[in-house]
């Protein structure tokens, strides 16, 4: 009986020692493979893996299962990584559930195999530099995938056809051509493919997704986009060209010569003649009764479609234009002058927003340029301190972060300004825009750090180049615009001291400082406390403005400290942030930013130049030790 007992002991032993080293084999294989992608790649010193750490503890960007037993998350998202990923590598993590190497410099084609891993989940790999074709081979667990914002090719796989799990699949600012596949996706919320080389028909499965899923795509047609035209079939060779047989040309030939000498034909096309005629004459006289209206008023007209179903918004501006100052629109060096003001005013124009300073049109000309044009109001200020104005204005507009003055016009009765056009709207838009929408496409961590501090940059140089007194006075999301690379412009710079200020100051609570408040003083100080407000609308999602559609307001700073006092501190981020890849560390850190920013007291507020240098360093810590001149270095110039 001891003997049995023993030998099963033994048994057992030796299946535990088995499985044992089977874990221990895995991880150390795991850890190998990791090692071979590290020395396949460049990367900067934070990439910290070494054979003696412990990779499930020390590693940076590694994550392992409960047990310790196998690596199931990478994630590396802007650590410097540039080279290409080799074949056979990543895919032997055959455990992994997240793969994240998004806003690397990482390149060439992508492995074949790397997304059918069977186990992946989650893949975000946006902002590279990856080219080829998109694997054909995927995981069926897959829930998230973005490849967004590289150089991919050729058609969208069948193999996305039917991922039952499917949820997030961005594939937008590629080279990615063909058609849409039906989809057959029961979960998918979130899709955008737009700016790639796509064709054909919208299917019926994607359609309600909205329009900004799509646009980009100048031949992709249908719901939401324009309807598809239908083309007749060309005719075959056959039935242009086939020989006729002598009594078939005889026949032709009897036909037609009756037809031509024919009483009823000549007299048809004789009244035909003369009512098209009488039509024409009739169309000319009523549009140059309506041309001669336009010019006398002065107001924009919105052209006649030529597409059936199409209208175009027409708003007057420039209604106080004076006739005998049409022509006199001031152009910036540098801006082009292929257009007058007379042309703005035949212009199409629709209505993009009613800002604190006026309304913004966006208006295209007849030769197809597209520009926007503020139309101000309350403007306190005379001729030539307006032109003062603008002139610094003009000046400060050379930076990659703050919106150029193209030109201006100026007379008693109307103020106007023309912009270059944003396509990629403003970040509230993007952080507020389709607000529950199942097609709504959510802004990624990556991209609102980026945003913000494009934007904090361009402040630090309005506040550099305009002295030491001259401010925004106007910083809000709204005034934040964005370019297809989430490089942020502002806007409205320069405005503020030309209009009525109290006025103007009613509508920006949610952002306006306490000091502003009660002397109605503007400083750069108190830009830094609208700065911090937007960093605060950034992390959680909430707007600190009532707009239209848009009801819930908060008081941001004190909503925060709240939450943050009672140690609460997850409860402030955006859903959005956490249901997706994000980076909690970070997140923490440029809300303390955030907190400084909005200080009570404007002493207690950081210095702009300080704010970049702080957002800087968490996304690349190793400036932390640098000297604040080679910090501050690091402030694009023009």
């Amino acid at each position: 009986m001891k003997l049995h007992f023993s030998i099963v002991s033994l048994v057992l032993l030796i299946v535990i020692l088995t499985l044992l080293g089977l874990v221990v084999g895995d991880l150390n294989s795991d850890a190998q493979t990791l090692l071979e992608f590290s020395f396949s790649v460049s990367h900067g010193p934070r990439l910290n893996w070494n054979d003696t750490s412990s990779i499930c503890t020390s590693w940076i960007g590694v994550t392992c299962n409960s047990n310790r037993s196998r690596v199931i998350g990478l994630a590396l998202p802007g650590i410097g990584l540039t080279g290409s990923i080799p074949e056979n590598n990543i895919e032997k993590l055959d455990a992994l559930r997240v793969l994240s190497l998004h806003s690397n410099g990482l390149k060439g084609n992508l492995p074949s195999n790397i997304l059918s891993i069977p186990s992946l989940q989650f893949a975000h790999l946006q902002h590279n530099k990856f080219s080829g074709p998109i694997p054909s081979s995927v995981s069926p667990k897959l829930i998230a995938l973005d490849i967004s914002f590289n150089s991919f090719s050729g058609p969208i796989s069948p193999a996305f056809q039917n991922l039952r799990r499917l949820t997030w699949f961005y594939l937008q600012n590629n080279l990615i051509s063909g058609a849409i596949p039906n989809f057959n996706l029961p979960r998918l919320k979130y899709l955008n493919l737009s700016y790639n080389n796509l064709n054909g028909t919208i299917p019926n499965a994607v359609k309600t997704f909205p329009y900004t899923s799509f646009v980009g795509n100048s031949l992709l047609c249908g719901p939401p986009l324009n309807h598809c035209s239908s083309i007749s079939p060309s005719p075959s060779p056959s039935a242009v060209y086939q020989p006729l047989s002598p009594s078939t040309t005889q026949n032709q030939e009897t036909t037609t010569h009756k037809k031509k000498f024919g009483l009823a034909p000549i007299l048809a096309l004789v009244i035909g003649g003369i009512a098209f005629i009488s039509l024409l004459v009739l169309v000319i006289i009523v549009c140059c009764f309506k041309t001669k209206n336009s010019k006398s008023s002065g107001i924009l007209k919105g052209k006649a479609s030529s597409c059936a179903g199409k209208t175009e918004v027409s708003k007057s501006f420039g209604s106080g234009v004076q006739e005998a100052e049409k022509n006199k629109l001031f152009f910036f060096e540098g801006c082009s002058d292929s257009f007058d003001l007379e042309d703005l005013l035949k212009a199409s124009a629709e209505v993009l927003g009613k800002g604190s300073y006026g309304t913004a049109y966006k208006a295209v000309l007849e030769e197809g340029t597209t520009v926007v044009v503020k139309r101000l109001r309350e403007v306190m200020v005379g001729k030539k301190e307006f032109e003062q104005q603008m002139e610094i204005v003009g000046r400060i507009g050379c930076h990659t972060n703050v919106m150029p003055l193209r030109a201006y016009y100026y007379s008693k009765d109307e103020k106007l300004l023309v912009y270059n056009y944003m396509p990629g709207g403003s970040l509230f838009f993007l952080l507020h825009g389709n607000s529950g929408s199942a097609g709504r496409t959510p802004l990624d961590w990556d991209s609102r750090v980026k945003i913000s501090l494009g934007a904090a940059k361009g402040i630090v140089f309005i506040h550099s180049q305009g002295g030491p007194k001259f401010t925004h006075g106007n910083i809000k999301s709204t005034n934040v615009l964005i370019n297809q690379d989430f490089d942020a412009c502002i806007s409205d710079t320069g405005l503020c001291p030309l209009m009525n200020t109290p006025a103007a100051m009613s509508r920006l609570n949610g952002y306006r400082a306490p000091e502003v408040t009660d002397s109605k003083k503007i400083t750069q100080k108190s830009d830094v406390y609208s700065f911090g407000v937007l960093l605060l609308e950034m992390l959680t999602g909430k707007t600190p403005l009532r707009y239209p559609g848009y009801e819930e307001v908060v008081d941001l700073p004190r909503w925060v400290r709240s939450v943050v006092r009672e140690e609460w501190t997850a409860e402030v981020f955006d859903d959005e942030l956490l249901r997706g890849h994000c980076v909690e560390e970070e997140m923490v850190q440029v809300l303390q930013i955030a907190l400084a920013c909005v200080a009570n007291v404007p002493d207690m507020r950081p210095r702009m130049d300080e704010v970049v240098r702080m957002i800087e360093e968490i996304k690349h810590p190793e400036m932390k030790n640098m000297p604040s001149s080679e910090s501050e270095s690091n402030v694009p110039t023009p």
